[in-house]
């Protein structure tokens, strides 16, 4: 395993080499840091594979977490290596997004941040493909929150939540330490139509309804960030709505998820998970 990490970072550093082979056919052409918007933080990695490279094909967009206002793509690139190992026809996109701060709202731009993504692709790949959002911490939240509120095509196959908060409303989630920030930087105040609060934007469950995208969610059992009860509200919701969904705990805290075995894992759940929404 140390082996195949020292010679992927070798091979992404390269300046020349763009072809990454992962082994059982899992071959892709990479293309690093391409701008989809002209801010200099909307910037992607595209992985395409090799096989049949202009076919149609379903696209999983990688969102990183950080709190809305900080991370960076890299942090998932080696989870990346490894989800194509497991899905060598797919497209992967890993993106970065605008940072929110005190002077920028993380919403909606955030949204459109992913949405632009989603248009860049559709022109790049001459078809309108299905996608699969796959994020952690806010990234999941990001993930949930477009898939349920911002696509209205329903171009979204699938979600996979990763310690994403789901309920901003919780009592437990409001003792999350950057709550404050949550409050009064999340969501720009001109963005809810009248009669929406801003918590109510920005809260994934409450756009839940039967059209929303089959969830799968991954939460830790000691995780002091994301309480336990998020996981809980968020099946409740899917449950009253029969949308398809499944729910995975794993030992350790927030940060734990991508850590053998726990990695492993989740691999193999989203591998049957996607199956069993193929077959709906």
């Amino acid at each position: 395993m140390t082996f195949f990490f020292v010679f992927i970072c070798l091979l992404l550093t390269s300046c020349k080499e763009k072809k990454i082979n992962l082994g059982q056919n899992a071959n892709f052409t990479l293309e690093e840091n391409i701008s989809y918007g002209i801010h200099p933080e909307q910037v992607m990695d595209l992985y395409i594979p090799q096989k049949n490279p202009n076919g149609k094909k379903e696209v999983f967009m990688i969102i990183h977490g950080g709190g809305w206002r900080a991370g960076n793509k890299s942090q998932l690139t080696f989870f990346t290596l490894s989800l194509m190992k497991k899905f060598p026809s797919h497209i992967f996109v890993n993106i970065n997004y605008r940072l929110a701060s005190e002077t920028n709202y993380a919403l909606p731009d955030q949204m459109y941040d992913i949405k632009d993504v989603s248009a860049f692709l559709e022109k790049k790949l001459h078809y309108s493909p299905k996608f699969i959002l796959l994020g952690n911490s806010a990234g999941g939240h990001l993930s949930m929150l477009y898939a349920y509120q911002f696509d209205p095509l329903k171009n979204v196959k699938a979600v996979i939540n990763i310690v994403g908060p789901a309920d901003l409303t919780d009592a437990s989630f409001k003792r999350y330490q950057d709550y404050s920030f949550v409050e009064r930087k999340l969501v720009n105040p001109q963005a809810p139509k009248s009669g929406i609060s801003r918590i109510h934007f920005g809260n994934p469950v409450q756009w839940i309804k039967k059209s929303s995208p089959p969830t799968l969610s991954y939460y830790g059992k000691t995780d002091r960030v994301i309480p336990s009860t998020q996981a809980k509200i968020l099946d409740s919701a899917l449950t009253q709505n029969n949308v398809i969904h499944e729910t995975y705990t794993f030992n350790g805290g927030h940060l734990d998820w991508d850590k053998e075995p726990n990695n492993i894992f989740l691999i193999d759940k989203v591998e049957t998970f996607l199956k069993r929404v193929d077959k709906k």
